[in-house]
């Protein structure tokens, strides 16, 4: 496979199921977030509702885009994962997969709603921090701008979901005149067909919505795995030629030439001898390079290297800082050099259509499953009161509304979190925080507030001790 060595090949072959078990155990570990009002309610019978909740999660990986993919692949340099002891690699990419994989069957199995998103980022925390410990590797093996705006989007977001709740069922009380959306539902038949309209439309919003951003998360492992085994295939786009790229990056040298070295400060300047030297490095290697077949792994791999420093530093060059002066460009030459960074990133930020298809197979087969542990807490023990009607739209509909706003910022939230956190405050709207029970309450904030330090501590050590066998 892909030129491996047999061994080798296996591994990939297990790094790559253990992807596609942990998006499946995603799946049906999520799947209350979407279903659980929906059975409550009496609007769909559950096999009907999770079979619709997995469509539309299926669809929502296909169609959501991968920013939330590279967010995940950005936040652990992949050049960590190029090492010249191959098993190394595969080292950290099954520490932090496994490490996702158990703590989210713990989790399931003891009817707790926790974050896969939580559960991932910290078993890549874990996986980097181990890096930095290990005697004479002084590399940096975290990206902590990205894990400074993915925290930030973690710890929001299950604010936004409780109080963007308790004021939505606010409004509806005093704006909906049909009282009847405020009822606990019948347990022997379904509510009106208008409600149910409602209610399958939410479960339809959170299912897609939890599709397009979690189903990313699992691209961008994904991803992670084939750019740090078989790097020659997917370091970079090998769909175009060297000659696209090199015409690429020719125009984004045409505008860098254009800076005026005494509109930038000294720094820039600097920076700007950086891009410059990049430049030339690529131009020299796609000059000779009919195709990227041609083009040996490490090679491949300073190629995005290359890619990824210069958009970054071009970036950093267009922003002007407090009492710099303006660079001498043009509004208009700025934009067409955004756009030229922008062809330049899609050699490096993608994934293959079979990626996409087969993470969002193992999404939605998961989502069909597996599903009634966490529908009980979600349904029955967050709340005293049962779960009305409106209860269960009010946080269905921020969850769906929260969740898309993050994908398109290509920021992986929390679906469970920003999910139970809206029942919460649909649920406090109506008596008061004495509505919650608050043995359930106190799990989940426990399960959110352990979950990291225990997949960082877990994933860390599943990687030393793995490498420590490959040695």
């Amino acid at each position: 496979m892909f030129g491996l060595p047999f061994e080798i090949s296996i591994l990939l072959i297990l790094c790559i199921i253990a992807v596609m078990a942990f998006e499946f155990i995603n799946g049906f570990h999520d799947t209350a977030n979407a279903v659980a009002t929906v059975i409550y309610t009496n609007s769909l019978k559950p096999t009907h509702a999770v079979i619709w909740s997995g469509i539309w999660n299926f669809i929502g990986v296909n169609v959501g885009g991968i920013a939330v993919a590279m967010g995940i692949v950005n936040l652990l340099p992949t050049e960590v994962l190029v090492d010249q002891n191959m098993a190394h690699s595969i080292s950290m990419i099954l520490a932090l997969v496994l490490t996702a994989i158990i703590w989210n069957l713990g989790t399931w199995y003891f009817g707790i709603p926790c974050s896969s998103s939580h559960t991932l980022i910290g078993s890549i925390f874990g996986v980097g921090i181990a890096y930095m410990l290990i005697p004479g590797n002084h590399d940096i093996a975290l990206n902590w701008n990205k894990v400074k705006d993915i925290g930030l989007s973690l710890l929001i977001s299950p604010v936004f979901g409780f109080g963007l709740a308790l004021l939505l069922m606010m409004l509806l009380k005093k704006t909906v005149k049909n009282k009847k959306i405020f009822d606990e539902p019948s347990k022997k038949k379904a509510p009106p067909m208008w409600i149910r309209a409602i209610l399958v439309l939410t479960c339809t919003s959170v299912s897609f919505s939890h599709g397009s951003n979690d189903g990313q998360k699992g691209v961008g492992l994904f991803m992670l795995i084939l750019i740090g085994i078989v790097p020659a295939y997917f370091a970079i786009n090998t769909n175009s030629s060297p000659q696209k790229l090199m015409g690429d990056v020719q125009y984004v040298e045409r505008y860098i030439d254009k800076i005026d070295l005494k509109t930038v400060s000294y720094v820039k300047q600097s920076t700007l001898g950086v891009i410059r030297h990049q430049i030339d490095t690529m131009k020299m290697v796609l000059t000779n390079t009919p195709t990227f077949k041609h083009l040996k792994d490490k090679r491949t791999f300073e190629l995005r290297k290359d890619i990824i420093l210069i958009c970054k530093e071009t970036d950093n060059i267009l922003k002007t800082e407090f009492g710099e002066p303006k660079i001498n460009l043009t509004d208009k030459e700025k934009e067409n050099l955004k756009s030229s960074l922008k062809n330049l990133k899609d050699y490096t930020e993608y994934a293959p259509k079979w990626v996409i298809l087969l993470i969002s197979l193992s999404l939605g087969l998961g989502t069909m499953v597996g599903w009634k542990r966490i529908v009980v807490t979600i349904g029955e023990k967050i709340g005293k009161s049962h779960l009305t009607y409106s209860q269960g739209a009010s946080a269905e509909i921020i969850a769906a509304s929260t969740i898309g706003v993050s994908t398109w910022l290509g920021l992986p939230v929390s679906t469970t979190h920003v999910l139970s956190s809206g029942v919460a405050g649909a649920m406090v709207s109506g008596k008061g925080l004495k509505n919650l029970r608050k043995g359930t309450v106190r799990s989940i904030a426990i399960a959110w507030i352990i979950t990291l330090p225990i997949t960082i501590v877990l994933s860390g050590g599943l990687f030393l001790l793995f490498r420590w066998i490959w040695a």
